[in-house]
Parts: structure tokens; C-alpha cells; sequence
């Protein structure tokens, strides 16, 4: 079995240690936990490659209860390699 992997809830998720598979509850858990930390500015690196990672990621936010919107970050935060999202502030925590 797998040791669980800590993360810090700072706002600011990055993919690039994570297998495509294992993002669907990371991405749940990492929302709920930034809620219940009150942050609800969100930026999720999921790197440029081939664009599926962020397909997967943009559908699991399009379908979340709890985020109010979302969209590619600027350049200076990550550009096409990351999206911005923005929490709803009367969910969760």
C-alpha cells in the first residue's frame, strides 16, 4: 500500500507528480480542503504536453459543485500550462 502524499493547501496545485488516474479524487479532496482553509483562488498546474491532462481537469471543475468559474491562467502564471479557479465562498468549510 501506498503512503499517503502530503500537500500543502496554499492555493496552488501541481500535477506533475501525479499519475492521470489518481487526479479525479486528488483535484475533489484538494478543493474541499482549500474551501475548509477559506482560499478560494485556485490555480492548478497541469503542464502543456498533449492537452489531456487539462481536458481531464477542466472537465472534473466544469462538473464540480463548488467552483463558481474557471479559465487558462495568464502567462505570467502558468499560461496554457495551468487554469485559474475560482471557489464558490458559501461552499463547503
Amino acid at each position: 500500500m501506498e503512503e499517503p502524499i502530503e500537500l500543502t493547501i496554499d492555493g496552488v496545485l501541481d500535477l506533475h507528480t501525479f499519475l492521470p488516474h489518481e487526479i479525479d479524487d486528488l483535484i475533489d479532496d484538494y478543493i474541499e480542503a482549500c474551501l475548509d482553509d477559506r482560499i478560494f483562488d485556485i490555480r492548478i498546474i497541469h503542464g502543456k504536453g498533449k492537452g489531456v491532462l487539462r481536458n481531464r481537469v477542466y472537465a472534473l471543475l466544469k462538473r464540480h459543485p463548488n467552483v463558481e468559474s474557471f479559465g487558462q491562467a495568464p502567462l505570467e502564471a502558468g499560461g496554457w500550462g495551468a487554469v485559474l479557479a475560482r471557489l464558490k465562498e458559501d461552499a463547503g468549510g
